[in-house]
C-alpha cells in the first residue's frame, strides 16, 4: 500500500471551488471548479484503502474507487484513467451528477467516523477531464469487425453504454433515437449547471468515432413514424430496447388544466434547447420562461430539484418547493437541496397542493400541510393531510415534477407480445437481459423505473454483454446445422 494513503486524519476533506451563489444563480455554467494536481492527490489520498470498499460495494457500476484513489494521490492518472474507465463507459458524466451523497460517499467508512467522506465524484472528474485534455480517452477500435449488427432505440446512458460495449465486440451498431440530439435525458433533462453540454456532445463524438451509427429522429412505431418495430428487428440480428421513460405522471387536483401548469420534462426541455442555440416558441412566448414569475414546483426528487434551480436562473421572482414528506424523506439529493437552498429557494416540506387557483390562467396554489402516518407496505411513512391546514401561495408558473412513467410501447410497437409489467416496464430475464421475443433485450429505466444514471449504464452494459453471448451462440448454432448438414449430405 502506497504511503500517501489514510491521510484523512491530516488532510481537511476539501471540494473544487465552489462558484458564489449569487454569481452561479446568473448562468447555467457548472457550480464547481476543478482540482489542480495537488489539491486531487491530497484529496485521494484521504482514501483508507478498505478490506471492504463500500464505496466500490454501493455503487451500482462497482467501480474501482479505492484503486483509482491510490493511483491519483500517486500522480499515475493516465492509469486511474484507465481504471476507471474499465467499468464505466461515461465516468466524465457520472462524476458530475452522480448523487454520490447517496452511493459511494454516503457510504465511505471514514464519513461515516466522522472525518468526511473522501470526494470520489471530484476526483473522478478530474481524471476524466485530464484524460480528455491529455488525449488519452480515444474511440473504440474493434480487433475484428462482426457481420452481425444490433439496433438499439435509445441513444441515453443505458443505449450508449450498450452501443460503445458492442462496438468493442467488432458489432455493427446503429443507435436510433427520437430526438434530433445523440444524448437522451443527458442532454435536454439534465440542467448545464450540472451537467455542461459540450461534455455528452464530446462523448457522442467519440462514439461516432467508433463506428456507431446514429439515426436521429427516428420514432420508432411513434404516429407517422418510417420505421416501426417489426421492421427494425428484420433489419438487426439482436435489438436493444433503451427508451427510457418519459410520460409524465400527472397532478391530480382540481384547476390542473389552467395555463401555467406543466410538466417539468416540457420545462427542462425547453430551456435547455434554448441553452443549446435552439428555436423555442414556448419559450419565446413565456409560456416555459420563469422571468418574473412566482413559481411553485410540485416534487421532491432530482428532477424537482432541477426545475427550482432552472427557475433561479431563469430570473423568477421567487421559487419553492412543495413535498408532501419531510426533508428526511425526501428522494432527492441532500446536496442538490443544499445548493438549492444557497441559490434562494424557499422549501415547503410536509405540504401538498389541494387545488390550482385561477381564471383560466393559474394565480395561485391552495395547499394543505401533511404528516407522516402509519407505515405503508415498504416500510415508508405515508402522508395524510391535517385537517383545516390549508394555506395559498401566488403561483404565475406550476411544474409538476412528481416522476415518469413508461409509455405504452406494446401499443407503440405494434407488438402484443412484447411482455411488460402491471406498471408498463418491459420484463426481462436479468440473467441474460433479453425478453421473451427472441433476440429482443431491454435495459434502463424502460426495465427498473425511472432511476438513475449509473444504473442506466450497468444495464446498457449488462444488456450488450447478454446480446454477445445470444448471438455467438447463434452463430455456433448456425455453424454447428451447416457442418451437420454437409456431413449428411
Amino acid at each position: 500500500m502506497a504511503a500517501r494513503m489514510m491521510q484523512f486524519t491530516d488532510v481537511p476533506q476539501a471540494m473544487p471551488n465552489k462558484r458564489a451563489a449569487d454569481e452561479r444563480a446568473q448562468d447555467f455554467g457548472e457550480i464547481y471548479g476543478r482540482y489542480d494536481e495537488r489539491r486531487a492527490a491530497d484529496q485521494a489520498s484521504r482514501c483508507e484503502q478498505c478490506g471492504i470498499p463500500f464505496c466500490q460495494v454501493h455503487c451500482p457500476l462497482h467501480n474501482n474507487i479505492p484503486d483509482w484513489l491510490r493511483l491519483t494521490a500517486e500522480g499515475r492518472l493516465e492509469e486511474a484513467y484507465e481504471l476507471a474507465s474499465a467499468t464505466n463507459n461515461m465516468p466524465e458524466i457520472c462524476g458530475r451528477i452522480c448523487p454520490q451523497d447517496r452511493l459511494c460517499e454516503g457510504n465511505c467508512v471514514i464519513e461515516q467516523a466522522g472525518h468526511g467522506t473522501v470526494t470520489i465524484g471530484a476526483i473522478e472528474k478530474h481524471i476524466t477531464d485530464t484524460a480528455f485534455d491529455m488525449g488519452w480517452v480515444q474511440p473504440v477500435r474493434p480487433l475484428h469487425e462482426r457481420p452481425e449488427s444490433v439496433g438499439i432505440i435509445g441513444a441515453g446512458p443505458a443505449g450508449l453504454a450498450a452501443a460503445e460495449e458492442l462496438r468493442r465486440e467488432g458489432y455493427q451498431v446503429r443507435v436510433y433515437d427520437r430526438y434530433d440530439r445523440v444524448g437522451g435525458l443527458l442532454i435536454y433533462g439534465i440542467p448545464g449547471f450540472k451537467l455542461e453540454k459540450p461534455i455528452v456532445e464530446r462523448r457522442a463524438e467519440l462514439l461516432r468515432q467508433g463506428g456507431v451509427a446514429f439515426e436521429l429522429g427516428a420514432d420508432i412505431g411513434g404516429a407517422g413514424a418510417a420505421l416501426g418495430f417489426a421492421e427494425l428487428r428484420r433489419r438487426h440480428d439482436a435489438v436493444l430496447i433503451a427508451t427510457g421513460v418519459y410520460k409524465a405522471r400527472a397532478l391530480a387536483a382540481p384547476g390542473v388544466g389552467q395555463d401555467g401548469v406543466v410538466a417539468a420534462l416540457d420545462y427542462l426541455t425547453a430551456s435547455n434547447r434554448k441553452g443549446l442555440g435552439d428555436s423555442v416558441p414556448a419559450f419565446d412566448a413565456g409560456t416555459l420562461d420563469a422571468r418574473g414569475k412566482h413559481v411553485v414546483v410540485v416534487g421532491g426528487g432530482d428532477t424537482a430539484m432541477d426545475c427550482v434551480r432552472t427557475a433561479v436562473r431563469q430570473g423568477a421572482t421567487s421559487v419553492s418547493c412543495l413535498y408532501r414528506r419531510d426533508r428526511a424523506n425526501m428522494p432527492g439529493s441532500a446536496r442538490e437541496v443544499g445548493h438549492a437552498e444557497e441559490e434562494g429557494v424557499e422549501f415547503v416540506w410536509l405540504a401538498a397542493p389541494e387545488a390550482f387557483l385561477g381564471d383560466g390562467k393559474v394565480r395561485a396554489v391552495r395547499a394543505f400541510r401533511m404528516r407522516l402516518g402509519a407505515p405503508d407496505a415498504t416500510g415508508r411513512q405515508t402522508p395524510e393531510p391535517v385537517e383545516g391546514s390549508t394555506f395559498e401561495r401566488p403561483a404565475d408558473l406550476v411544474i409538476a415534477a412528481l416522476g415518469f412513467d413508461p409509455e405504452d410501447l406494446v401499443t407503440l410497437f405494434d407488438e402484443p407480445e412484447l411482455p411488460v409489467s402491471r406498471w408498463g416496464t418491459v420484463k426481462i430475464d436479468w440473467r441474460t437481459m433479453m425478453t421473451a421475443l427472441p433476440g429482443v433485450f431491454a435495459a434502463g429505466d424502460i426495465v427498473r423505473g425511472a432511476s438513475l444514471v449509473v444504473w442506466g449504464v450497468r444495464d446498457g452494459r449488462e444488456a450488450a454483454a447478454g446480446i454477445h453471448r445470444h448471438l455467438q451462440s447463434s452463430e455456433r448454432a448456425g455453424a454447428d446445422s451447416a457442418a451437420a448438414l454437409a456431413l449428411a449430405s
